[in-house]
């Protein structure tokens, strides 16, 4: 397992509450990194060997923007390559944006911006537009993220439904799997079909979420270990995903024995199978069926399926 990427979810609060948040994000999340955990964090990279990039994310990192510059300055001065990722709420100008931006520049190489019709009445809405202004102006480079509304979404505009944009489709966890009126017109499959995760490598991950909490995410609300209780290179050395109660595949190495996990074997399928779950017949995409999957297993997994803020459920 060779780790090049940490991700640092700054705090889960945000000033939205996007239907489509893989976190949960808003302002009544809890959760914030204080600046002697990311220096912690920083240091275990460091030590790891492997880490090459620190990404700064949330909820909304600007947010804190005083720990947010401290945070990305110090990773830049560590030689780690820095990236941040923003709703722009901040860019009311593109003026106003510069002075946001003004502490950043030399510090961060990749700042990524999200904007959509979840975020607001346009793609490219007006803050992504004053951000990007700003970033270019300051030697910034910047891109946007951009979700697609589901064709049919109910509660979106209608000029937007089905619209052709440069970004990708939502995944269905997190907050999307809560939203029955985000699925309205989309194709489903059979539950049996879904065996296999494309979106992360979760036996071989090459960057990692690490939330206030010290938690470090393969996915979001699926846990590899807390480095803050073990150490950062002890966790990536004694890394074993076929011991792992929902990654491991059954039988490879003897997991089955060791209660090892099914995902890499059968997907969100096997895991269902392994552990006895109820489920619909069909589902949207895999996160869909993985996120509930994972949701009913917390209870029994809680070290390994968590903070309850990745579940909407902030008290657990």
């Amino acid at each position: 397992m060779k780790l090049t990427g940490l991700h640092l979810l700054l705090t889960y609060k945000c000033v939205y509450e996007c239907d489509h948040c893989f976190t949960w994000g808003s302002s009544s999340q809890r959760g914030v990194m204080t600046l002697s955990q990311i220096r912690e964090i920083y240091r275990q990279g460091l030590e790891l060997g492997t880490v090459e990039s620190i990404y700064l994310e949330g909820g909304e990192p600007f947010i804190y923007h005083p720990i947010l510059v401290r945070a990305a300055r110090e990773a830049s001065e560590a030689g780690f390559s820095v990236g941040i990722v923003t709703n722009n709420y901040w860019a009311t100008t593109v003026e106003d944006a510069v002075e946001w931006l003004r502490p950043l520049a030399g510090a961060v190489q990749d700042l990524s911006l999200s904007t959509d019709l979840f975020h607001g009445d346009e793609v490219m809405n007006e803050q992504a537009r004053n951000a990007m202004a700003a970033a270019k102006e300051l030697g910034i480079p910047s891109d946007a993220i951009v979700c697609e509304v589901p064709e049919g979404a109910a509660g979106y505009p209608e000029r937007a439904k089905g619209a052709q944009v440069e970004g990708g489709k939502i995944l269905f966890k997190g907050r999307a799997s809560t939203k029955p009126e985000l699925m309205e017109g989309l194709e489903r499959r059979p539950w049996r079909e879904f065996d296999e995760c494309p979106h992360e490598k979760l036996d071989e991950p090459g960057r990692v979420h690490v939330d206030p909490l010290g938690n470090l995410h393969l996915c979001q609300g699926l846990s590899m270990g807390n480095l803050f209780e073990r150490s950062l290179s002890e966790i990536v050395a004694s890394w074993d995903p076929a011991a792992h109660p929902v990654v491991g595949p059954r039988g490879a190495g003897g997991a089955a024995a060791r209660g090892g996990g099914p995902v890499l074997e059968g997907g969100r399928a096997a895991l269902g199978e392994r552990y006895g779950l109820p489920r619909e017949e069909s589902y949207v995409d895999f996160c869909h069926l993985c996120y509930q999957a994972r949701d009913r297993l917390r209870e029994r997994f809680p070290e390994t399926l968590g903070p309850g803020q990745m579940y909407g459920d902030p008290d657990s």
